[in-house]
């Protein structure tokens, strides 16, 4: 890897931050090579910085071709364990990391990436956040190339609060926010865009309410071995159950898609939504309003998940994702290289254009959204940082944590029964 960094040093230097955008898509006719890119990103801008940056290594590297591969989200998650076994696996493809990332690392079919990381002296490796390598490292094996970090928590429309008088501000603890949702009903406003059809949405709710009642010590005794029946388990399922109860989502939540919740949400037919970090920024909002424009950034709040009464957890413990790029076992040598240039020689890039916090050291100056800059802000006086339960706990035990919790909101299970199903995967898998 270090001769494929030293040859491109030069030949970078044409692309930087203010020609990548200008940049279009070069095919050569001689191509030796086809790095097979699979992503699920839908975002029309964000996806054009992709291809921006794609070129670029094109135009450096005119023996290779970048070819991008999409899946949808939920079509991703099924179908990539087939197509890593099969003879059209991609070069390289995204991960939330976890469980699921653990997995894969034991199927044979993805490459570790620690002597890709560690070569020069370390120079990749060395310029990411020691978290974020951390968190997609398995036994000491890094398996996956960081590309960035993210934070989960309420945003909410201003002018909807101030009309049913909700102070946002003032939210600290669960009984504050079940209050806020009873006034804003009331107020003959929707309270929640929710996502039941794609179920892990509704997870968000019932991961924050288990690390607030467990904290971070009790959260890491149950995935070391202690189980997901006991009383702060059931605490937080039955909080969840009671916030269904008090149907605070928009009409036909159970079967809306993500895309679909975050156009509730842009549209102002819902007061607020727990959301990524990049939820309120200007292109995603028109990226998902019907009218194409969304809610003026001004009219955008955001605070942290609450606090629960009693509970062992903080409200600076946060709750997200850790995103990077996986390659394959068969994938060409350059891969690691391109994912390389992706992440750390565009950085500031992705992170000005796309609204993201990337996890290459420094980058975060780059982050010009306010709404992107008060996570950031967030995210810097973590006390925990967990990442999604969908991925962390593995893909088995993370598809029925998406069930249950769906079950849970709508009424269709107990917590007991919620929590029995979830042990039973989990105990399967120990």
């Amino acid at each position: 890897m270090s001769g494929i960094f030293g040859r491109l040093a030069r030949q970078r230097a044409l692309f930087a931050l203010g020609t990548v955008a200008m940049l279009t898509a070069i095919v050569p006719a001689n191509a030796q090579t086809t790095i097979k890119w699979l992503h699920l990103e839908a975002n029309p801008d964000r996806l054009a910085t992709w291809e921006d940056i794609a070129a670029a290594y094109e135009e450096a590297n005119p023996d290779v071709t970048i070819e991008f591969q999409f899946l949808e989200n939920e079509a991703f998650k099924a179908k990539l364990p087939t197509l890593l076994q099969s003879n059209e696996a991609p070069s390289m493809f995204y991960t939330w990391g976890g469980g699921v990332l653990k997995a894969q690392s034991e199927t044979g079919a993805i490459r570790d990436l620690t002597a890709a990381m560690d070569a020069d002296g370390g120079a990749w490796r060395n310029a990411v956040s020691p978290a974020a390598v951390d968190g997609l490292s398995i036994d000491g094996k890094v398996w996956a190339g960081p590309q960035q970090s993210g934070l989960v928590s309420f945003f909410y429309n201003k002018a909807l609060f101030e009309e049913a008088g909700v102070d946002a501000t003032a939210i600290t603890t669960w009984d504050e926010y079940l209050g806020a949702v009873s006034a804003l009903k009331e107020a003959g406003i929707t309270p929640i865009a929710g996502g039941g059809g794609d179920k892990w949405p509704i997870h968000f709710f019932w991961s924050y309410l288990a690390m607030r009642e467990l904290g971070q010590d009790g959260f890491a005794a149950a995935k070391a071995g202690e189980g997901f029946q006991g009383e702060g388990f059931l605490r937080a399922s039955q909080k969840l159950a009671d916030l269904g109860a008090l149907e605070p989502f928009q009409d036909g939540y159970l079967g809306a898609s993500w895309p679909d919740t975050q156009a509730v949400f842009a549209d102002g037919r819902a007061a607020m939504m727990l959301a990524f970090e990049n939820t309120a920024t200007p292109s995603n909002q028109a990226n998902a309003a019907t009218d194409g424009k969304g809610l003026a950034s001004d009219n955008i709040g955001r605070f942290a998940f609450p606090v629960v009464e009693g509970g062992a957890g903080l409200i600076t413990d946060d709750f997200g994702g850790l995103n990077g790029w996986v390659v394959t076992t068969n994938a060409p040598p350059e891969t690691e290289d391109f994912i390389h240039f992706l992440t750390i020689e565009n950085a500031s890039v992705l992170a000005e254009r796309n609204s993201t916090l990337p996890t290459a050291l420094g980058s975060d100056a780059s982050v010009k959204d306010p709404s992107l800059a008060d996570s950031a802000a967030q995210m810097a006086k973590a006390t925990w940082h967990q990442n999604y339960l969908d991925q962390d706990l593995g893909p088995n035990v993370g598809r029925v944590v998406n069930d249950m919790s769906v079950e849970l909101v709508s009424g269709g299970v107990t917590p007991e029964e919620a929590l029995q199903q979830i042990q039973d995967a989990f105990s399967m898998e120990m």
